[in-house]
């Protein structure tokens, strides 16, 4: 009999916290979005997204206006952009932002590519050991709105002080941006927090979770 009741209330416990779970995800991902809070830091860091051989898609180049935006306006004194490049690409992410940023008037002393990571964890490691490496700690991340709360919890876990910057312009604004999106980045942030901080990595590309791994970059 104990044994039954023991099951019954493990069984409750369950289906309790995958009740929960989602909603306390998707709660964090759009509060992070509506609710910016963005203050001075050492340095401002661009996340990857997709480039055109050498010219910025339109959902990066809205990250590096943002990025120009706060950079001129003197919440932090150098830019790093990140991202590898696609299997056959000439160039990466992180050198086209660079590119960008050098076209529209960013001093290239204050601008560093990093042309690491394809998704965000391992993107988010590559700048916070350089920034580790330089002894500065804190951060604004610039990327789509219901991006923010994965890419500051990643930073955060890392030993990084960070906020974030969402896009104003682009096709990923929140005005823009599918309910779909809010829920993809709320199940990819679920995910994080509860195995990939153990080390358990899901692949971005495999094509059967979509709601959970298609919006990592």
């Amino acid at each position: 009999m104990f044994l039954f009741r023991w099951i019954a209330r493990m069984l409750t416990l369950i289906i309790i916290i995958a009740l929960i779970a989602p909603g306390y995800a998707v709660s964090k991902v759009w509060r992070a979005a509506h609710n910016p809070i963005v203050r001075s830091a050492d340095v401002i860091v661009v996340l990857g997204a997709a480039q055109l051989d050498g010219r910025p898609g339109d959902a990066l180049e809205a990250r590096l206006v943002e990025a120009k935006r706060i950079f001129d306006v003197g919440l932090a004194p150098k830019i790093i952009t990140v991202g590898a490049g696609a299997p056959g690409d000439r160039t990466t992410e992180a050198a086209s932002g660079k590119a960008w940023l050098r076209a529209h008037g960013v001093p290239l002393s204050k601008i560093t590519a990093i042309e690491v990571g394809r998704d965000t964890l391992v993107s988010t490691k590559a700048y916070a050991a350089l920034m580790k490496k330089e002894m500065v700690s804190d951060v604004i991340i610039v990327t789509d709105p219901y991006h923010c709360q994965r890419a500051m919890t990643m930073a955060n876990d890392q030993g990084i002080v960070s906020t974030c910057s969402p896009v104003q312009t682009g096709p990923n604004t929140i005005s823009n941006s599918r309910f779909k999106y809010l829920l993809r980045e709320a199940g990819a942030y679920l995910v994080y927090i509860t195995v990939g901080r153990r080390g358990i990595q899901l692949n971005n590309h495999l094509p059967g979770l979509d709601i959970l791994t298609k919006v990592m970059q």
